[in-house]
């Protein structure tokens, strides 16, 4: 890998892959003095490029056969192998084991090479024959052309699963009968989209929980359950029937003839029926009580079914809940009124009775959701808050997706629901499931752990460290669900602890080897194989061409929020500090004890300023937010891309005036003008900012004077481009419309750099004023290099 300007966006492009440094010391110490952990952040299914410097670069190819592993590691066949050609042999680059090929390749020369060592093809995809695990002898094409279309398909089995996807609807029925009829509209809609082959299925919960019967052609039917009683996985299997025990006495053998989870096919008037036919609650609610909700209980229960009925088939348990758990397994808050819902202060001083309780039950939850390969989503739509933060675990665990709103007529709840039910070009829903990432690496090369929505997967091999980063100890791990979008963190070490035992300038190799389920119910492989260089760690100018702030911010990123399940916020931010003070000194360029002639390269020079704003970040700073949101922050950033998790820790500012097209500016208060619109985006929040003059010209109704054209052009350029961040964004973000001095306009001052406040020379003139006790990033900055240029 060249020394010279790297673009990272480009390498992306082409692997999905963002790494923190894009160059690696050859020995551990020199590693540890980077102070910036070794991280990958990869997004396993991005649509990724196989061919750079083209118009029109083709997709990555899908291979119509298994692929080929290497006898000795289980590398799979790639691009940097060599290839004896007249032997018939290629060896591993990541073990050197020669391997052989099997008779299938027998016409494998220079000019007749397979997609999988096309130079190019750094990522290729695999059909792989369903229930048929990669082996070292799988089977092939006999030729292979030099165009993906015109490979022949011999020995390809374009096998689909048996039954499509599940899909089990959890409906609250504790709130107002319009605000229900709203969410049972946006579910029958949904349902309608699916496909025929889809399993679904109906639970409703108050006090009880009611599990429907959609294949009795009497009545409508279902089993109803305590709210208030936690139930094990086979309780609830012996009451529905579908246990072990229950087939065998009544001598059947499979449970694909119960009457809860049925195809769309067979059930979908009754679904429709049981579904319209919901009632709010009819559970008496004493006055200044709340009412008494079962949401673990119906979740327990809906995870039992599908344990019994769907396992490992890929299924997604649809939670819709309008308020706070007030019974049964986790439970947040009494019943009375008089008692509030926990706030962080209560969190910190241990004064939630049902917090820790609640919080085991689900991360007990999360292990039994990802044993079978179950999703949990939660559309959260209510004033209150609903136990996000209890459930974090199993959400996170599962790959689910978390939506909050105010009611179920809301546009960002009727947006999420239906992106989460979008079709690809061939009508397939855009649905992965039962996703595992294996990693292979080279013998110097330790897997300490991943930072992300997945869960271990306990295979342990050599090439594991014994230093462990957020989910540790393995070299795979599982994924209930899988998205184009979904980004985990990896960390890594060198293993070797001497410095001249790598010899600088030689190439290392990663594979990524990422197997799911598609949403056409195929069972695809997808292998991803990339290379840097070892560097002498003394040659810093090698490594900071190599570095990459915009990825190393956001690793830095999901570190501290790691770290928030364990430590106190003021330690976090010591720590920050602390690695940034060692981070400048180490990389800055200054004459010692003296701060005005410190200096960063470019590829630095931004690293303060994201963790200044990453220090004044909703992820650490909870003021003014519950411990919902901040949750649902903390979930949406540790499974974001480098980009989305930038918008997030520093958002983007631009501004619209007559003076010519929009253009970037400072987030600063400075940036606000009485002539001119900020669109503003913190990714949770789409702010439209108009200054005082525009305001008011806005209220005289100018833009509605034909003579004003220009006007009402400036008007609707911001509302147009926050559409189109609306429309592409899930969850949908907030979106608000603001005056200069409003009270909304808090959204955009809160994320604001306060170079102006009460404290300030310039308070008084005329400019936009913050009151607030934030120091000033400038100040920030002159503490930095103060700190890092001392002796």
């Amino acid at each position: 890998m060249s020394t010279g300007v790297m673009d990272f966006n480009e390498l992306e492009a082409m692997d999905g892959l963002r790494w923190a440094w894009n160059a690696w010391p050859s020995s551990r110490i020199e590693a540890a003095r980077m102070v910036i952990p070794l991280g990958i952040l990869c997004t396993p299914l991005m649509a990724v490029q196989a061919e750079e410097n083209q118009p029109h670069p083709l997709p990555i190819p899908l291979l119509p056969y298994d692929p080929l592993l290497c006898r000795s590691c289980r590398a799979i066949l790639n691009p940097y192998a060599r290839v004896d050609y007249q032997a018939k042999l290629w060896t591993c680059p990541f073990c050197f084991h020669r391997n052989s090929f099997p008779p299938s390749y027998s016409s494998i020369d220079e000019q007749n090479l397979p997609a999988e060592l096309f130079p190019t093809y750094s990522t290729v995809e695999y059909h792989l024959n369903r229930n048929a695990a990669p082996s070292s002898a799988s089977r092939f094409p006999s030729s292979f052309g030099q165009q993906v279309g015109h490979w022949p398909a011999q020995g390809a089995q374009q096998t689909q699963a048996v039954g499509g996807p599940g899909f089990l609807f959890v409906v609250d029925t504790c709130q107002p009968a319009e605000d229900l009829q709203h969410l049972k509209n946006e579910i029958l809609h949904i349902f309608s989209q699916l496909p025929e082959n889809a399993m679904v299925g109906l639970v409703s919960f108050g006090a009880m929980v009611n599990v429907h019967h959609l294949s009795y052609p009497d009545c409508s039917r279902a089993i109803v359950f305590h709210g208030g009683r936690e139930q094990s996985s086979n309780q609830v299997q012996d009451l529905l029937g579908i246990s072990p025990q229950h087939l065998r006495q009544f001598g059947k053998t499979t449970v694909h003839h119960q009457g809860f989870l049925l195809p769309m096919s067979e059930c979908e008037f009754n679904f429709t029926t049981a579904l319209e036919e919901l009632q709010p609650c009819s559970f008496p609610v004493v006055a200044g009580h709340r009412p008494r909700r079962a949401t673990g209980a119906a979740i327990t229960i809906a995870t039992g079914l599908l344990e019994g009925c769907l396992p490992n088939a890929g299924a997604r348990i649809m939670v819709f809940v309008a308020g706070p758990t007030t019974t049964g397994p986790g439970m947040i808050v009494d019943t009375d009124l008089g008692k509030s819902i926990r706030t962080h202060q209560d969190l910190l001083n241990d004064n939630s009775p049902y917090y820790k309780k609640a919080c085991k039950f689900y991360k007990q939850l999360a292990e039994r959701l990802v044993a079978v390969g179950l999703v949990l989503d939660v559309f959260a739509c209510s004033l209150d808050q609903v136990g996000t933060e209890e459930m974090k675990p199993a959400i996170e665990t599962s790959g689910g997706l978390v939506v909050l709103a105010e009611t179920f007529d809301s546009d960002q709840f009727k947006k999420c629901l239906q992106h989460l039910f979008s079709h690809d070009e061939q009508g397939h829903l855009k649905m992965n499931f039962n996703a595992t990432v294996e990693i292979i690496t080279t013998k110097d090369i330790k897997i300490c752990g991943a930072l992300g929505p997945c869960s271990s997967l306990q295979k342990k091999t050599t090439s594991v460290s014994e230093n462990e980063i957020g989910i540790g100890g393995t070299n795979a791990w599982k994924m209930s669900t899988l998205t184009n979008k979904t980004c985990i963190a990896f960390f890594f070490d060198v293993s070797s602890q001497q410095p001249n035992k790598i010899q600088p300038g030689t190439a290392f190799f990663i594979q990524f080897i990422t197997q799911y389920q598609h949403g056409n119910g195929q069972i695809r492989l997808r292998v991803t194989t990339t290379a840097r260089r070892w560097v002498d760690g003394t040659q810093l100018q090698e490594l900071s061409a190599g570095f990459d702030q915009e990825a190393a911010a956001t690793i830095v990123a999901r570190l501290a929020v790691q770290k928030t399940e364990t430590e106190d916020i003021h330690e976090i931010l010591r720590w920050l500090d602390r690695m940034l003070i060692r981070f400048s000194s180490k990389f800055g360029d200054y004459i010692k004890d003296d701060p005005t002639s410190f200096r960063l390269s470019s590829n630095f020079s931004l690293y303060p300023q994201f963790m200044y704003h990453l220090r004044r970040s909703q992820f650490l700073q909870v003021f003014n937010n519950t411990p919902d949101e901040t949750a649902f922050f903390r979930l949406i950033l540790n499974r974001e891309g480098v980009v989305g998790s930038l918008i997030m820790i520093q958002p983007t500012l631009f501004s619209y005036s007559f003076g010519g097209p929009p253009t970037p500016v400072l987030l600063d208060v400075s940036s606000i003008s009485p002539d001119c619109i900020l669109l503003f985006d913190s990714y949770f929040y789409v702010v439209v900012h108009y200054g005082s003059t525009i305001a008011q010209w806005r209220k005289l109704g100018y833009q509605n004077d034909p003579s004003h054209e220009n006007f009402k052009k400036l008007l609707e350029a911001p509302v147009q481009d926050a559409e189109a961040l609306l429309a592409e964004r899930i969850p949908v973000p907030k979106f608000i419309k603001c005056d200069q001095h409003g009270s909304q306009a808090r959204f955009l001052l809160a994320k604001l750099n306060p170079s102006v406040t009460h404290t300030t020379s310039q308070y008084g003139n005329n400019s936009e004023v913050i009151f607030t006790d934030d120091v000033s990033l400038q100040v920030f900055v002159d503490h930095l290099q103060k700190l890092a240029a001392q002796s």
